[in-house]
């Protein structure tokens, strides 16, 4: 059993920041273009209902190549500054 504990805790949950902007971009495309070929298709069958279905694949296609933080995602991770001592904010906080 801990072992899959060990499994779960090691899969990556988080993004970049440049990956979360490459991820935004990628669903509004996936998402659109769903759109105006559901809009298409749904306009050439004179069906509503087709419009509608097709936009909800292109949802879930969405979701599924977006939400998880896959390794495209993970390129560019941020250098993070390293905390300093409490003894320099007191001194800023003084001036």
């Amino acid at each position: 059993m801990s072992s899959w504990l060990q499994y779960i805790r090691s899969i990556p949950t988080h993004m970049d920041y440049d990956g979360q902007g490459r991820a935004e971009k990628l669903s509004r495309v996936i998402i659109t273009l769903f759109g105006v070929v559901g809009l298409i298709w749904g306009y050439v069958i004179q069906q509503f209902s087709q419009t509608i279905y097709i936009l909800g694949a292109g949802f879930v296609m969405a979701a599924l190549v977006t939400v998880p933080p896959w390794p495209m995602y993970r390129r560019k991770p941020l250098d993070w500054q390293k905390p300093q001592a409490e003894v320099n904010t007191k001194l800023k906080k003084k001036k």
